[in-house]
């Protein structure tokens, strides 16, 4: 059995020697900047852990792992460009180094190549994985369209939220999951406890990413601070502190949430109202909620093997990247 951090050098090393076009330069370059700017390997990494709690031929799961983390990469492309984010990983989002045309056709085909990827991938379970990874790619598209719908509407709420992260974030971490149990030829059932599980701490990863987003290092998260308070986005601790707010933190909150002068203030203003009204700590007994959701799923998975899930689901909460 192989630790997270191995599988995670393998995910590497696979990128490092996976074979793409050099023309056209302007689209090709981008991907392989992005591909080469780092990460956690996260997503490949929990198909290759998932395929080893039933089989210990990795192999066979590496194509369908660089698959989800190319897939994982485009939508972070067209992600930035949508939040109009200027860092990414410390480095300058493909659409800064680049421009917007560029970055969305350069998203496009590094959607594609994830599907030629995962064409690879042997017969008998080819279908299982199209279904999933085509499954995937529409709920990440709808809890992308329900967080930009999220900007127009004054009446979205903490359980709104919680399902668009569902869609938007742990999706695609439940499916890297099922596509390492399809992989393993895993049961229907191991597959869909899986899934439960990396839903349950998926939407839990998100909530650390809300938290790290306000209250996290730039040198360590590895995005510009306080980015979802710049681009105005209700995320979990704008939603509870406008249930908790008194009149004049709500008016404030509000103002805040729909004006762009001094930014800098503005970002400074709206922690302290979240630290006056306790929300990090909200937040986190949130993410343990859906910690041990996600505990009891892993329980019922029957293999010697799921150490590394254990480990992964202690590091998300102690992370700061």
């Amino acid at each position: 059995m192989k630790s997270i951090t191995e599988l995670r050098d393998i995910i590497e090393y696979q990128l490092e020697n996976l074979t793409l076009p050099n023309v056209p330069k302007n689209l090709y370059d981008p991907i392989k900047y992005v591909l080469s700017i780092g990460g956690k390997r996260t997503r490949p990494a929990l198909t290759l852990i998932a395929h080893q709690l039933f089989n210990n031929k990795l192999k066979k799961s590496y194509m369908p792992a660089l698959a989800v983390e190319l897939f994982h990469n485009f939508t972070l492309i067209h992600d930035d460009i949508m939040d109009r984010a200027i860092i990414r990983r410390n480095k300058k989002t493909v659409h800064e180094k680049w421009d917007n045309n560029i970055a969305i056709l350069a998203g496009d085909a590094m959607l594609i190549q994830a599907y030629k990827l995962l064409s690879h991938s042997e017969e008998a379970v080819l279908k299982d994985l199209i279904l999933t990874f085509n499954d995937t790619a529409i709920k990440v598209c709808e809890g992308q369209q329900l967080d930009m719908d999220f900007q127009f509407r004054h009446d979205v709420t903490v359980v709104d939220y919680l399902t668009m992260i569902e869609c938007k974030t742990a999706y695609l971490l439940a499916s890297a999951l099922v596509i390492g149990g399809i992989t393993a030829f895993a049961s229907i059932e191991e597959r869909r406890l899986l899934f439960d599980f990396g839903i349950n701490i998926g939407i839990a990863f998100q909530l650390k990413d809300d938290l790290l987003d306000v209250f996290g290092k730039t040198d360590t998260f590895g995005k510009e601070i306080g980015g979802d308070i710049r681009m105005n986005k209700k995320t979990i601790l704008y939603l509870q502190a406008l249930e908790l707010a008194n009149r004049d933190q709500k008016e404030k909150l509000e103002y805040y949430f729909s004006h762009s002068e001094d930014i800098n203030k503005k970002v400074e203003e709206v922690k302290k109202i979240f630290t006056d009204l306790s929300i990090p700590l909200f937040v986190e007994e949130k993410m343990k909620e859906y910690h041990e959701k996600a505990i009891q799923s892993l329980n019922l998975i029957k293999s010697e093997n799921k150490d590394p899930l254990f480990l992964f689901t202690e590091q998300l909460f102690d992370r700061s990247t």
